[in-house]
């Protein structure tokens, strides 16, 4: 059994930062029991992963600071059933390019992939027992229920196929079959998990408790999405790309609303700051091993000589001089009243990606299997394909070839004088022919 207090603590590091918790009373029941909670995180292999996935995969690290054993799902069977984004050959190169590009994530982070535990879908959802609930699940999910719970995540379509319908009851079952307590995901995931705690009871299952992450919006306002570059930044962009996609950025003088970079800045730079400043008073809790392997500065994103618990800097080219903040709000409030302009805020974020990019490029120009998987992952579309000459075929003149009968006399050898040519017949001047 575990204390009060040990309770309150790890449950507040799980569920910090959190837009949302479901279910919060069973990870504290099992947390009072004094066992380890188990959690899963899943994502299909479909686009290249974008910066919006530091949001979740920064979140982790407090999971095992309170001693979460985490799964990380590779959701291979998923990528190809929603609305055949991805081929079948296709999925298992972006399978094997998503988890290279997660654990240099991870360890660029400073969490210890050797913590996690990776699983592929396909190792377990081709099984027979867990295709046999899935059909048991057919049976009692309405197409009303099944094209509901999908709707935030599968892609929409007027005519939807029937691998979109039975996508959130494969997400439900996979919370069974990876035996967890709790999954991970994005608030556009709400629908899924509300379906799976209303269906996996049915199956005679445990419902399960559900942890959201905010939704990073993308650069240009609305979703950041993999279909949309100007939307997003590639874990793989080079500085000059980030350079470019920030300069695009809608950003606002006094906007706060409708402003993808400062969300980033609250999403995803202040708590990887506070991440490496608990880091520093090693305040780690049971992951010992958190930043030990890291390939990234520890240094939170402020100027040096910042004020002590500084998250974050902004220099202004602008006038003003520097200003340091200790906490989001702080920043926003400056945003709002203009004293911060648009193009230092641009500044400041640009420069604090460019430096989280820098170890995971590294790690992948430094891993000739990682560059010859994203090849194959993601082929370039605009690449010449190399045209094959057609064969011609030339027949062999009379009495030639490998089916041509020999003569006596070639095969004895002998030579055969070639018949003497007839005779051309004499013509008139204008070409006709004249009887012999």
């Amino acid at each position: 059994m575990a204390s009060e207090e040990q309770v309150t603590k790890k449950y507040h590091l799980i569920t910090r930062r959190l837009q949302e918790v479901l279910g919060g009373d069973l990870i504290k029941s099992i947390l009072a029991e004094g066992r380890s909670p188990k959690a899963y995180w899943g994502t299909t292999p479909t686009g290249r992963p974008h910066i919006g996935y530091f949001v979740p995969l920064t979140k982790i690290a407090d999971f095992l600071r309170a001693g979460v054993e985490v799964k990380i799902l590779l959701a291979d069977v998923h990528a190809f059933l929603d609305n055949l984004k991805a081929p079948l050959d296709l999925v298992a190169h972006r399978t094997k390019y998503y988890e290279f590009i997660l654990r240099a994530v991870f360890t660029s982070l400073g969490i210890p992939t050797s913590k996690l535990i990776f699983v592929q879908g396909s190792d377990y959802q081709l099984s027979r027992e867990y295709n046999l609930d899935n059909y048991k699940l057919c049976t009692i999910v309405t197409e009303h229920d099944a094209k509901k719970a999908g709707s935030e995540v599968v892609k929409q379509v007027d005519s939807p196929l029937l691998s979109g319908l039975v996508y959130p009851g494969l997400q439900a079952l996979d919370e069974q079959y990876l035996g967890v307590d709790f999954q991970f995901g994005g608030a556009d995931q709400r629908k899924i998990f509300t379906y799976a705690e209303l269906y996996l009871p049915r199956l005679g299952y445990a419902k399960r408790a559900h942890l959201m992450n905010t939704m990073v919006p993308g650069l240009m306002g609305g979703k950041m999405s993999s279909s949309d570059p100007d939307s997003k930044i590639d874990f793989l962009d080079t500085p000059e790309a980030v350079k470019r996609k920030i300069k695009k950025a809608f950003c606002e003088e006094g906007n706060v609303v409708e402003n993808g970079l400062l969300a980033f800045v609250k999403a995803v730079l202040i708590p990887i700051s506070e991440l490496r400043l608990e880091r520093l008073r090693g305040e780690t809790g049971e992951d010992a091993e958190e930043g030990k392997e890291s390939t990234s500065s520890q240094k939170p994103f402020s100027a040096d000589g910042a004020p002590e618990g500084t998250v974050f800097t902004i220099a202004r080219d602008k006038g003003g001089g520097t200003s340091h903040y200790e906490t989001y709000q702080e920043l926003e409030d400056d945003f709002a009243a203009k004293k911060i302009h648009p193009a230092d805020l641009k500044a400041a974020v640009r420069d604090a990606i460019i430096s989280l990019l820098e170890p995971i490029r590294a790690a992948f120009l430094a891993n000739e299997e990682w560059q010859k998987i994203e090849q194959l992952a993601y082929p370039d579309p605009n690449a010449k394909k190399e045209l094959r000459k057609k064969k011609v075929y030339h027949p062999p003149p009379p009495g030639k070839g490998k089916n041509a009968k020999a003569t006596p006399a070639q095969v004895h050898g002998d030579a055969i004088a070639d018949p003497a040519p007839a005779p051309t017949p004499p013509s008139e001047p204008n070409g006709t022919a004249v009887p012999a």
